[in-house]
């Protein structure tokens, strides 16, 4: 019992950080977050999951700035 509230508390406070953020910010967390994850599953089989969320983390918040600016560029376009 005490472990799911413990989940529930954090996931509600997950969900209420991202409240007033901008695109760009939403964007390059969720990426990072999502490559922290898949890069702790790679780092988990080759036996070092912290250097893969390290890794994965950063290469994935890289990846969420680009896919942001890119959606700015592509609306910027149809204006």
């Amino acid at each position: 019992m005490k472990k799911i509230l413990i989940f529930v508390v954090a996931a509600t406070l997950l969900v209420s950080s991202c409240a007033g953020m901008t695109s760009t910010e939403q964007r390059t967390l969720s990426g990072g977050a999502i490559g922290a994850g898949g890069g702790a599953l790679v780092g988990w089989a080759a036996g070092n999951p912290a250097v893969g969320a390290a890794v994965g983390g950063g290469a994935g918040a890289l990846a969420g700035f680009v896919y942001d600016q890119f959606e700015k560029s592509r609306s910027h376009e149809q204006q």
